[in-house]
C-alpha cells in the first residue's frame, strides 16, 4: 500500500523530549533547548545504539551516578561501562568527575556512537570492543539484560578493584535473586 508522505525525521524527533535525571542533571536531544534548571547536560540524539535516557534502567543508573558523585567521584580514577551502547553512562560518569573512563561494547556501531557522543559532550573516553577493558576499576557499570549479566559475572567481578562499586541494571524484579547469587 502507498504510504502518505510525512516528515519522518520530525515525526521521530517529536517522540524525544528532554529527560530530567535529577533536578539539575538532564539528557537533552540536540534539537531542544537546554532547560534553565539543567546544570549538567548530556546532549544525546537517538541513533542505532541503545541508550537515550528514556528507559527507566538508564535513568536509574544515571541517577545513581549523580547522587553518589559528590562522595565517590574522587575514587573513580578508572571507570568501566560494559555494554556501553550510546555511551550514556560513561558520559554521565565523566561529567560527574570520573577520569579514565573505558566504554566497551560487542557492537562496533555502538562503539562509533559512543565516540561521537563523547565528542559532542566534550568528554574523553576510551572506547572499543570488550578486550579494551583490563585490570581493576573502582566503578563498573553494566546496563544490559539478565542473561548476559549472569554470564558476565566472572568477567565483571574480575574487573572490580577492592571496595569497588558495581552498578548492574536491565533486569526484572523476578531476576534479582538469580543475579545476586551469580555475583555473590
Amino acid at each position: 500500500a502507498e504510504v502518505v508522505e510525512q516528515d519522518w525525521v520530525r515525526l521521530t524527533q517529536s517522540q524525544f523530549a528532554p529527560v530530567a535525571i535529577t533536578p539539575d542533571f538532564w539528557i537533552v536531544p540536540s534539537w531542544h533547548e537546554v532547560p534553565p534548571a539543567a546544570l549538567r547536560v548530556i546532549r544525546l540524539d537517538p541513533g542505532l545504539a541503545f541508550g537515550t535516557g528514556t528507559h527507566p534502567t538508564t535513568r536509574m543508573c544515571l541517577r545513581w551516578i549523580a547522587r553518589n558523585s559528590a562522595a565517590l567521584a574522587p575514587t573513580w580514577q578508572r571507570v568501566l561501562d560494559y555494554g556501553c551502547g550510546s555511551g550514556i553512562l560513561a558520559i554521565g560518569a565523566a561529567l560527574h568527575g570520573a577520569t579514565n573512563v573505558d566504554a566497551v561494547d560487542i557492537d562496533p556501531a555502538a562503539v562509533e556512537s559512543t565516540q561521537a557522543n563523547a565528542l559532542a559532550n566534550g568528554v574523553q573516553l576510551k572506547t572499543g570492543l570488550p578486550d579494551l577493558a583490563h585490570g581493576p576499576y573502582p566503578l563498573v557499570l553494566a546496563n544490559i539484560l539478565a542473561t548476559p549479566l549472569k554470564l558476565l559475572a566472572p568477567l565483571l567481578c574480575g574487573h572490580l578493584a577492592p571496595g569497588a562499586h558495581l552498578v548492574l541494571a536491565g533486569i526484572l524484579a523476578r531476576q534479582a535473586d538469580e543475579l545476586k547469587a551469580a555475583y555473590a
